[in-house]
């Protein structure tokens, strides 16, 4: 197995499921891929995933080097609300 193969890697997924224009949006950036969703919420999604990589860069971090609790407190400072898990 080579070096770059044993990297960790990560990637942000966005799906927006609220699309009923007909418009197949999809956004690829550094460490994220978005797919889908009506027109505003593609470009609240392309914010997001822009203001995490900002957040990362603050911290002098890539994606796959930050803890999911780092991670979370990343999410929360960028207005990213947890998924509401079922009882």
């Amino acid at each position: 197995m080579s070096q770059r193969e044993r990297q960790r890697k990560a990637q942000l997924l966005g799906l927006g499921l609220d699309s009923n224009d007909g418009h197949a949006r999809y956004t690829k950036g550094k460490n994220f891929v978005l797919l889908g969703g009506s027109q505003d919420t593609h470009e609240q999604m392309q914010e997001t995933a822009i203001k995490i990589n900002e957040k990362l860069k603050d911290r002098n971090k890539e994606l796959h080097q930050v803890s999911p609790q780092e991670f979370g407190d990343i999410a929360d400072e960028v207005g990213l609300k947890p998924f509401p898990r079922p009882k």
